[in-house]
């Protein structure tokens, strides 16, 4: 069977959505996501590709040059035009240095993206004075993407402290009561502060993709 039976690439999606269909790396072959980058390169656009590694990277820069690997958010981007940062910053926070794999994958979406992004990292609440430290980018900041594992609180701080959007991410990194991201994910979903918008776990990119159709939203109206 021909490769190129395996998938069919939306080419609209560039104009149904304003960026194109993004190509999640895991579970597919090597051989199964440069021909889904060969297609994709036929339309315009820049092009992300999530959950992969450095061996898929290399097979991608034989075919496009201007491929870069972002290691830790295990993410390829392909940018092939400039464009006008959308409004921003968005700021992504961390609780812990363990959760910044998740928190790159975020913010290279959001870079890719055009959307200026600021990063604090390891703000978490069990040494809530750092978080603190950051009080300009949280006033700046015009949507917020919190990712923390264990119990998950520091959403709730943050949501609790700024008017703009908060998208909560939770982590499967934690204990053996965590139950791999379950504890973190409950306890955002039933946060006291209202107005936390959450996503799955560990799901970077989906964070940042609804940072993005935030943004969009708000730059049609004005």
């Amino acid at each position: 069977m021909d490769n190129k039976e395996h998938f069919k690439f939306d080419r609209d999606r560039l104009i149904r959505q304003g960026f194109p269909e993004v190509i999640l790396g895991l579970g597919k072959k090597k051989e199964d996501i440069l021909n889904i980058v060969k297609e994709a390169l036929k339309s315009p656009g820049n092009i992300l590709i999530t959950r992969t590694n450095c061996d898929v990277y290399l097979g991608i820069k034989e075919i496009e040059n201007n491929a870069i690997w972002h290691e830790n958010a295990k993410c390829i981007t392909i940018r092939r035009k400039k464009a006008d940062k959308l409004a921003g910053p968005v700021l992504v926070l961390t609780g812990g240095t363990s959760d910044i794999p998740v928190a790159e994958e975020a913010a290279t979406t959001l870079e890719i993206m055009d959307i200026e992004v600021f990063k604090s990292y390891d703000v978490g609440v069990a040494g809530i004075h750092r978080l603190f430290k950051e009080k300009e980018k949280l006033e700046k900041a015009i949507c917020i993407i919190v990712v923390a594992g264990m119990d998950g609180a520091l959403a709730s701080v943050v949501g609790g402290l700024v008017s703009c959007p908060v998208i909560a991410v939770p982590t499967s990194i934690g204990y053996g009561v965590s139950f791999s991201g379950i504890a973190p994910l409950l306890a955002m979903l039933n946060s006291c502060a209202p107005g936390i918008g959450v996503v799955n776990i560990d799901n970077g990119f989906g964070a940042a993709y609804l940072t993005f159709r935030i943004i969009k939203t708000i730059s049609k109206k004005h």
